[in-house]
């Protein structure tokens, strides 16, 4: 099965991504990561990629979906792909629906968890990162995921570890900044996921991510 995920920043897209790729053994491919991946390891698209990214340029479509489509076309993808931060506007999402028809790879879902900007603000800055492994989840806002107290301090609910708060979860500037992109319906995101709905490639999932973590991800498998 391949999927194509979106979610703002706060909205549980990499929880309830983690999940779908855990349900159907599909491999999680991250936009940043394939960037990465191809400048690390000096790519013909990985040099020109990087010229731009130095220059602090956008990296032009014509090179971020070639990207793109050869890491999908990699060995571990055979069984299926969940891809995750591309496309982020209309252009793009156009651009990819047309570039995967193209090499006959086909989109079989489309996921959307909608969350309204407030919420979605509120839970990225109460994330707490664990000290000792990441993928420990911690929350102050979430009973199920709620840290502990310990000696007057909350420490990781999974394995007592210290905790922390990213800055860039603190920082109301970058949050806003970051949802500025998703939300906007006409340049932004909201626009490549609006795309997709009308499209009709691949079947589309909407789900209400301001639910529990369990919710959604009954709501969300129950329509897989």
């Amino acid at each position: 099965m391949n999927i194509l995920i979106f979610g703002p920043n706060g909205s549980g897209k990499g929880t309830q991504g983690a999940i779908v790729q855990k349900k159907f053994n599909v491999i999680h491919v991250e936009s940043g990561g394939i960037f990465r991946q191809n400048i690390k390891g000096g790519t013909d698209l990985g040099k020109k990629a990087k010229a731009y990214i130095d220059r602090g340029d956008l990296v032009p479509d014509d090179i971020t979906i070639p990207m793109i489509l050869n890491r999908l076309r990699e060995p571990d993808c055979r069984n299926g792909w969940l891809l995750d931060g591309f496309p982020r506007t209309p252009a793009q999402a156009e651009a990819l629906d047309k570039a995967l028809q193209a090499a006959g790879m086909k989109l079989d879902v489309v996921i959307e968890i909608r969350l309204a900007r407030e919420i979605a603000k509120a839970r990225i800055m109460g994330r707490r990162l664990c000290a000792n492994d990441n993928n420990h989840p911690n929350h102050v806002a979430f009973a199920a995921i709620k840290p502990v107290e310990k000696d007057g301090k909350l420490v990781c609910r999974v394995c007592g570890g210290d905790l922390s708060a990213r800055a860039d979860d603190q920082d109301e500037a970058a949050i806003n900044k970051r949802h500025d992109i998703y939300y906007d319906g006409k340049t932004g995101t909201m626009a490549g996921v609006n795309y997709f709905r009308k499209a009709g490639t691949g079947r589309f999932i909407s789900v209400d991510g301001s639910k529990s973590i369990d919710e959604v991800s009954r709501e969300l498998l129950g329509q897989l």
